[in-house]
């Protein structure tokens, strides 16, 4: 993923801004003693993830959910899944595993949310095949979705089908300048039960708003193929402590890079980290 690349990342501060206030408030008021962690790529493909893939894997997908419990669904994005594609995703998986579809561009980019009734009512019904290996869908704004369209954003969320849980990206910076704007959307989200993504790349800090919406923190980490991307996650696991003192329930945490054939072994280094921390004992994946 090249969204917030920039030529020189040593130039970035990546330090996490302070959480925003109402986060604190959030959790807890959830107050939650189980703590359910997801963490992945955004593909399986063995051409972006070289090295991952030892010889002679058969399928991609059953060896990647051998060393992953989840992942960025991405390719729903480019293509509406039938209801026998994910059953056939989700019978080369383990019991445990999660999937995470990115909502078909077909709703967020070229119809932008109008007349979309039709497509979003196959989606749904095609996920819900996936039953309790169905983790969270995603809406991914167009960069150039703004708060003039707030009134389309509210009637899609409203409309939304409640067996279906999701979060939403918002990507043009509109949606964060304006305190107002962000904390009538934040309103929004928050009464109807919908995750606010946080994406974490370097050329696109103020998508850092640390502002949650319900008791899941999603997370979308884009490296830089730079030396700091370490440092960063482990900035990451420290901020996540604070978050599950508060109450948090849920991590979805999925690894890019500009160049994705490290992001299992940035995965690895988080998943090690997160393990410590939280006495947990996920998988850390191994490269071939």
């Amino acid at each position: 993923m090249k969204f917030g690349q920039v030529e020189d990342p040593s130039q970035i501060d990546f330090t996490l801004p302070k959480d925003h206030p109402r986060t604190k408030e959030i959790l807890k008021e959830t107050q939650s003693k189980d703590f359910n962690i997801s963490i992945g790529c955004a593909k399986w493909n063995k051409t972006d993830l070289k090295g991952f893939y030892p010889k002679g894997a058969k399928d991609e997908l059953t060896y990647y959910s051998t060393q992953f419990n989840s992942i960025e669904l991405n390719a729903t994005f480019y293509s509406m899944p039938s209801p026998d594609q994910i059953l056939t995703w989700k019978d080369k998986t383990p019991a445990d595993f999660k999937f995470f579809p990115k909502i078909p561009n077909t709703v967020s980019h070229y119809r932008r949310l109008l007349n979309i009734t039709d497509v979003v009512t196959q989606f749904a019904t095609s996920v819900l095949n996936f039953d309790d290996k169905l983790g969270m869908v995603f809406l991914q704004l167009h960069d150039n979705f703004k708060p003039k369209d707030y009134e389309r954003l509210e009637k899609f969320i409203q409309d939304w089908p409640k067996e279906v849980p999701l979060a939403i990206e918002l990507r043009n910076s509109e949606w964060f300048a304006d305190e107002e704007i962000f904390n009538k959307t934040m309103d929004l989200f928050e009464k109807h039960h919908i995750t606010n993504i946080i994406v974490d790349t370097a050329g696109r800090r103020d998508m850092l708003h640390m502002r949650l919406t319900t008791p899941t923190a999603f997370i979308r980490y884009v490296g830089a193929n730079a030396d700091s991307d370490y440092t960063r996650l482990d900035e990451w696991v420290e901020r996540l402590k604070v978050w599950k003192k508060e109450g948090l329930k849920n991590l979805y945490f999925f690894v890019h890079q500009n160049i994705e054939k490290a992001s299992p072994l940035l995965s690895a280094h988080f998943i090690e980290e997160i393990n410590k921390e939280f006495k947990k004992d996920i998988h850390i994946p191994v490269m071939a």
